[in-house]
């Protein structure tokens, strides 16, 4: 890994170096974990092979994606009241989304031999990919920040979730509206209020991890972590499950090959979306709540600190109508930046925390 000590900035690491490192240490991590639990890593139902052939085959298709995404003019907006660093990012193509996630998609879907979770899972992730890519379309058109309304996005979100939460119900494991309390060997017991939180957690998970995706890398990574770690979890109860998770976080590390600093794409909202509905749905069907709530740590204190920011404003607002500001910039990535970070930095930084989160998740875990 390329790092060098500059007395201004501190740690750097190059950006290949870090997603090489993610890549290896995730790929470490699934050949140890099929080998506690009794599994060859190169058969389909295992954490390796989805893995490894998701981010292959991920990697490779940006190749002939990207530039397609390039000739249709597909380059993002870039906010002019954002960090100044990002303003040379103008005209990297976005909407990364659509060549990764439908490839983990596939893979999960061939590899779990379409087995009827995983076929759910993977058309609520399909769902929420297409919110998002009307978004970003909406956004391109445009050319501006603003794609469709944040009325209609919640509202397609939400009609998307009361449709898996409607399959859930007549599909239910047993159980599922008793939320496991791991640590304590504990149940609590929902029944009906089960389903309305089903449906936040759907809505939040998604638009948390779209909230995460402002810096190269970032998002990609960070979920990859996530997603490997609930694979590992659910493994027990759910293999079929656990590939979804395994292909999924694949297809993040081979959109890391083209999205790591410095960005060829951007996912945009097509893959941002996906990821987080993805998260959900499969935490909801394996009555992994609390470890999902665990493993969304940074996803929670990104949105956390969008809602303090905008809070904060409008109870400072002044006769002028302006207020003031708890964050230099939200989320807290960017103010992290205004503050001196480089990119690489942040990413670095959030990367060890994931894992770290993933590590308290599996300490607790019933294996």
């Amino acid at each position: 890994m390329d790092a060098k000590l500059s007395p201004n900035q501190g740690l750097n690491f190059s950006g290949i170096g870090l997603a090489s490192c993610l890549a290896a240490g995730l790929s470490v991590a699934a050949l140890v974990f099929d080998w506690m639990g009794n599994r060859w890593p190169w058969q389909g139902m295992s954490l390796t092979l989805p893995l490894l052939l998701s981010a292959v085959l991920s990697a490779a298709i940006g190749y002939v994606v990207i530039p397609l995404l390039q000739a249709l003019k597909t380059g993002q907006i870039i906010r002019e009241d954002g960090p100044q660093a990002h303003l040379k990012k103008a005209g990297t193509p976005t909407m990364g989304g659509i060549f990764f996630v439908p490839v983990a998609v596939i893979i999960a879907c061939v590899a779990s031999n379409f087995n009827k979770e995983v076929l759910a899972v993977c058309g609520l992730t399909l769902s929420y990919g297409l919110i998002g890519w009307l978004d970003d379309w909406q956004i391109l058109r445009r050319k501006s920040n603003k794609g469709i309304s944040p009325r209609m996005k919640l509202t397609l979100q939400i009609g998307f979730a009361a449709v898996f939460c409607l399959w859930l119900m007549f599909n239910q494991p047993a159980n599922i509206t008793n939320i496991a309390l791991p640590w304590v060997g504990f149940a609590l017991p929902l029944g009906f209020l089960f389903w309305p939180l089903a449906g936040f957690v759907l809505v939040a998970e998604s638009n948390a991890t779209n909230l995460t995706d402002g810096i190269d890398g970032l998002a990609a990574g960070t979920v990859a972590i996530a997603l490997l770690a609930l694979g590992v979890l659910i493994a027990p109860v759910s293999p079929g499950l656990m590939v979804f998770c395994a292909a999924l976080s694949g297809g993040c590390l081979g959109f890391l090959a083209h999205n790591r600093n410095p960005a060829r794409v951007f996912m945009g909202d097509t893959g941002s979306l996906a990821l987080g509905g993805a998260l959900a749905a499969v935490a909801l069907l394996t009555n992994s709540l609390v470890a999902l709530f665990i493993l969304s740590g940074i996803f929670f204190v990104e949105t956390l600190s969008v809602m303090a920011q905008v809070s904060y404003y409008k109870a400072t607002k002044g006769p002028d109508g302006k207020g003031k500001r708890l964050f230099r910039m939200a989320p807290l990535h960017h103010h992290l930046e205004l503050t001196g970070w480089s990119e690489l930095q942040v990413v670095a930084v959030f990367y060890i925390i994931g894992a770290f989160l993933a590590a308290i998740c599996l300490a607790i875990a019933p294996f």
